[in-house]
């Protein structure tokens, strides 16, 4: 199982909303992520914006590709796309992977 920890920056006046949307998750995003091999994704916001995500996946790149195919994805990725700093394309094209230094099972 590969676990995969990426940063993403939330413009700050966005902050209240963003965390809004995310106490209801579309149930078919939701559906699509468990499908597509994302497990255990958990998203972490400070206050000045910084987002942390975690998941855990067999393949993080095939997992990305499923997800990228999807129809709701392309909804959700649209619909997210302005409360994030930063970035030239999707939120979902910025996640780039963080490399694990450490690991305590």
């Amino acid at each position: 199982m590969q676990r995969v920890c990426f940063l993403l920056k939330v413009r700050p006046e966005r902050l209240a909303e963003y965390r809004e949307r995310h106490r209801e998750v579309w149930p078919e995003m939701r559906e699509a992520l468990s499908r597509t091999g994302w497990h255990n994704y958990s998203l972490f916001l400070r206050e000045d914006g910084l987002l942390v995500g975690y998941l855990e996946t067999d393949d993080f790149a095939a997992a990305q590709k499923a997800m990228a195919e999807t129809e709701v994805n392309a909804r959700w990725q649209a619909e997210m796309a302005p409360f994030f700093e930063g970035l030239d394309g999707r939120p979902d094209e910025g996640m780039a992977p963080l490399t694990e230094v450490f690991h305590l099972d």
